[in-house]
């Protein structure tokens, strides 16, 4: 397999979850807009999920990391704050902000995120969703195991603490990610070191 396909492999992986079920990690169809992109999930009418919330907000603070392009984190600020109000989405975002800070900083490899376009979320970023609701839901070992395989790296400390804090900050604003998507993070290191980069 060339670099080129793995690459859009990885892309596309599958998140295996609890019990050993396979499934891609899309996002509600009824929530994506017909110009499917960051900026037009802030014009949700309704609700979104807490797991898009958090997928998308690292996805976007992780590109304008990348990137250096502040607008990426002005659309998170706008998706945030429609749904919580500015009050309340400060200390989100604050938090969001030192979570995906010490990933970008700690991990061993450049941390991917999806196009803001993408209906579905990446390796990365199905991970940091696991990583929170872990945190959550109280499952020790698959926060830990998460944060290492998002990170690959022993410097867990700074990224399991902050988030830590990002998902005690959610779980007030009651968004709650489902225990379902805590996945098997020992199925993306394996897939991962087999890999070549």
């Amino acid at each position: 397999m060339t670099l080129k396909r793995a690459g859009r492999a990885r892309g596309r992986a599958t998140a295996s979850m609890r019990g050993g079920i396979e499934r891609s990690t899309p996002l509600s169809a009824a929530a994506v807009p017909s110009r499917a992109s960051l900026r037009s999930f802030c014009d949700i009418t309704d609700t979104a999920k807490p797991e898009q919330l958090v997928g998308l907000g690292f996805r976007g603070w992780i590109a304008g990391y990348q990137s250096g392009d502040v607008g990426c984190w002005e659309q998170v600020w706008r998706l945030y704050s429609s749904e919580f109000g500015a009050r309340r989405a400060e200390a989100a975002v604050g938090d969001l902000s030192s979570f995906a800070r010490s990933v970008n900083a700690c991990s061993r490899r450049r941390v991917e995120v999806g196009p803001f376009g993408a209906t579905c979320f990446c390796r990365d970023e199905s991970l940091a969703i696991s990583m929170v609701a872990a945190f959550q839901h109280n499952t020790c070992p698959a926060m830990r195991a998460c944060a290492f395989a998002l990170v690959e790296s022993s410097m867990l400390d700074e990224v399991l603490h902050h988030a830590g804090s990002f998902a005690l900050t959610m779980r007030t604003l009651d968004a709650v990610i489902p225990p379902a998507w805590i996945v098997n993070a020992n199925a993306f290191v394996g897939t991962l070191a087999a890999s070549p980069n």
